[in-house]
């Protein structure tokens, strides 16, 4: 079938079950937007390029299908470099389409040209620039495949505009096979059983779960080997939701701003069972001084990751739901053969970490009536919510407190930005979360300097009709910079403050078609979630004006072992022994 470039770009992405597209047009991408006209796939015009590339991540995190994002070349592209960075730290499988100048102008500076394969190798999977139309189909397929197997992650076609314009023959590419991407999926089951052994023999034991899990689709598996084995749980930042809050052996978030129980719990075990998480600084502190007598048990489905941080005892190398599954056969087996009863007899390890709960709770001034506090807005959001309300956040401060004080029982109902912590994500992350989850009600909650990098996207929200509610968490200050400087500078704020009223939230929300409310009393809060959650065919923004003074606790310093935890000045005491 003899097609256009373009045809045969679009005809391949439908091919691929792609069913909306996140973009924005501009010259050397434009023969590709015609041919949407005719497509089956949605097109979602956004109001700036980094906005198609987090819509594309919260619709993929939402869903578990790539995201996809289309631009145009050179400030097109380079636009979307942040999204193409924030997906590769958080291992979000997205397939972005930049456009690119003729290829007989590739390399002499031609109008809007950029070498965007030569800055994004390092921020991708893989990426192609496009030479010959014959082989758009199976570059396309290559794409999906390379985003989705094994760690998935993102991945970018450079399409020049030439070949768009040149005849194509469009066929339906076979089976992909890449050299590299034979995935090893089924740990080796030696390592299973010398794993087993160690779960067996262990006293305080912890499963330190990553966002792998959820890549993997393994919460159902996960949850079997806890109530099987009675092991303790904690939950990174991007693992949120992959093993329910109300389950009495979730200890909560491990890391800087995780609970006091989940940082001593990693600290003080004798065994840790690492299941799709990658050691990240932000939860180990100091890795010397990390979990330093607990032996290491490592499932990753990413060779990379072993032994890049923390040198494991035992490897699990393969897909992340088989071996939680494996692991649990396991131990089933080894213990029905010695006559040994699951659960493991750690009830003296369970009593420590009851005493460090009721010891160390999470905690704020709950007393104050005269300021907002931003984790009592959180709250009481989260108590009104239905079972499966997606939670998208920016980074900073409210962050951290939606991660505490939101209460997460179903897995990938937290959009958030991780590894790479990129301001600005949470407005459309959510619009693209809901894009994908359309029967689920999408809340926000981002910080006023972040609301101000990325607000444009509630005009696509409103003329695309994609209604979300985001709470701002208004404390007039790039918060989390402010508490560094409070703390570790001797209270030197260097431009850091906001104005609470320079931009009127509400005016701006309402120009971009949103309805909004301002909350300045704590006795307004309740009642105007209320009002919120009624409004579901319009975005809804609420600008609550919060404590400036308020500081994310607990906190490891940076650089700092866990053992050097700060809780809550309620808790001022709280310092491990």
């Amino acid at each position: 079938m003899k097609l256009t470039g373009a045809q045969a770009l679009i005809k391949s992405l439908e091919h691929q079950g792609v069913e909306v597209i996140f973009g924005l047009p501009g010259g050397a991408i434009l023969p590709v937007y015609d041919p949407i006209l005719d497509s089956s796939i949605r097109h979602i015009l956004v109001r700036h390029e980094q906005g198609a590339g987090h819509m594309a991540e919260g619709y993929s995190m939402a869903t578990r299908r790539p995201g996809v994002a289309m631009v145009t070349s050179g400030p097109g592209a380079t636009n979307i470099v942040t999204p193409l960075m924030n997906a590769f730290m958080d291992s979000t499988p997205l397939v972005v389409v930049t456009g690119q100048v003729a290829t007989g102008s590739i390399g002499t500076d031609a109008f809007q040209e950029c070498d965007i394969t030569g800055i994004t190798m390092g921020i991708t999977k893989h990426n192609w620039l496009v030479k010959d139309p014959n082989e758009i189909p199976q570059i396309v397929a290559e794409a999906f495949h390379v985003a989705t197997t094994g760690r998935p992650g993102p991945v970018l076609i450079d399409f020049p505009k030439d070949i768009a314009n040149s005849a194509a023959d469009y066929y339906t590419p076979g089976s992909v096979s890449l050299a590299g991407f034979n995935i090893q999926t089924e740990p080796d089951s030696n390592a299973v059983a010398a794993a087993a052994d160690l779960i067996l023999k262990s006293k305080r034991p912890v499963l330190y779960v990553g966002g792998g899990v959820l890549k993997s689709n393994a919460s159902a598996a996960l949850r079997i080997l806890v109530e099987q084995t009675s092991i303790p749980v904690v939950t990174t930042l991007m693992a949120r939701g992959a093993f329910p809050d109300s389950h009495e052996l979730n200890l909560g978030m491990p890391g800087m701003h995780g609970t006091y129980t989940a940082v001593t719990t990693l600290q003080k075990s004798d065994l840790l069972i690492a299941l799709g998480a990658r050691f990240d600084d932000r939860v180990t502190g100091k890795i010397s001084a990390f979990a330093p007598n607990a032996k290491i048990i490592h499932a990753d489905v990413d060779p990379a990751e072993i032994g890049k941080v923390r040198k494991p005892d035992v490897v699990l190398l393969g897909e992340c739901r088989r071996s939680i599954e494996e692991l649990t056969r396991a131990l089933t087996e080894k213990t029905s053969s010695s006559n040994e009863a699951l659960p493991l007899n750690i009830t003296e390890w369970h009593n420590t970490l009851k005493e460090w709960q009721q010891k160390y709770p999470l905690s704020y001034d709950r007393q104050a009536s005269d300021v907002i506090k931003p984790q009592y807005v959180i709250e009481e959001i989260s108590k009104r919510q239905k079972e499966g309300t997606i939670l998208a956040s920016g980074v900073g401060q409210h962050q951290m407190w939606a991660s505490q004080y939101w209460k997460f029982n179903s897995p990938n109902t937290w959009v958030n930005s991780g590894g790479a912590g990129t301001m600005g994500f949470g407005v459309p992350a959510a619009i693209g979360a809901k894009v994908g989850r359309p029967d689920k009600q999408v809340w926000a909650i981002d910080g006023d300097g972040c609301f101000q990098m990325t607000a444009q996207e509630l005009v696509t929200s409103s003329a695309e009709q994609i209604p979300v509610k985001i709470a701002i968490l208004n404390n007039a200050y790039l918060g989390m910079v402010r508490q560094w400087q409070h703390m570790f500078y001797e209270e030197r704020y260097s431009e850091v403050y906001l104005s609470p009223d320079l931009p009127d939230y509400v005016k701006w929300a309402e120009a971009m078609g949103a309805i909004a409310f301002r909350v300045d009393t704590p006795e307004e809060v309740i009642p105007t979630i209320e009002k919120a959650n009624e409004i579901d065919d319009r975005s809804v923004v609420i600008d609550f004006r919060t404590d400036v003074t308020e500081r994310v606790f607990p906190m490891v310093p940076a650089g700092a072992p866990n053992d050097d935890i700060l809780v809550s000045p309620e808790h001022a005491d709280g310092i491990i022994q």
